[in-house]
């Protein structure tokens, strides 16, 4: 079975691309929400984060998100330990996953692909771009964020023209139709692949 990983910056657009790919039947495991819901239910997991960032990372059992972005956004090296707790799970929950499921190929959902070199873990990539103004509005829309903490949330993200030649799939999303149409076109040409 095929392994794809589709990525790109905050606010690019992912999540609407896996959607497309869903409705063509194919399974999408979205990393990021499924890192949360790891986050909260392991123990393991809950305690390694309560030693690195304090006990306020935790709100009655529940992630406190708005305190974890501050705290991680303008300390890299904190991020970095924060992924090293969380993605090695993420990795393995994926991997069971994988196991159940009955496709040609299956795609992982994840933003930083590159910037973890995790490219060689998939067969082929896609990468979901946008102008970046485009993608501020959206993250200001949708995480009622200032343009200020968008921008610093980019920083820790590469740019677009070092992530295209990478990829083996770019799929510029500012229309919703004509992102349709480039899905549709990948998604056949994943199929002829995976029989290969």
């Amino acid at each position: 079975m095929m392994v794809v990983g589709l990525t790109g910056g905050i606010g690019s657009g992912k999540s609407t691309v896996g959607k497309l790919f869903k409705e063509l039947g194919m399974p999408v495991y979205d990393s990021d929400k499924e890192a949360k819901k790891l986050m909260r239910s392991s123990k393991k997991i809950r305690k390694a984060i309560k030693a690195l960032l304090g006990d306020e990372a935790y709100k009655d059992k529940k992630l406190n998100k708005g305190y974890i972005a501050k705290k991680i956004f303008d300390d890299k090296s904190l991020l970095l330990k924060l992924n090293s707790i969380v993605h090695p799970k993420v990795r393995t929950h994926f991997s069971k996953w994988v196991e159940k499921q009955q496709s040609k190929y299956v795609i992982q959902e994840t933003a930083i692909i590159f910037e973890n070199s995790m490219q060689g873990f998939y067969d082929k990539i896609i990468l979901v771009t946008a102008p970046e103004n485009i993608r501020i509005d959206r993250v200001m829309q949708r995480d009622h964020s200032s343009k200020n903490e968008v921008s610093s949330r980019m920083k820790n993200q590469w740019d677009d023209h070092k992530k295209i030649p990478l990829s083996d799939f770019v799929i510029e999303n500012i229309d919703i139709e004509e992102t349709r149409k480039k899905v549709e076109d990948i998604h056949r040409l994943l199929l002829d692949n995976s029989e290969e």
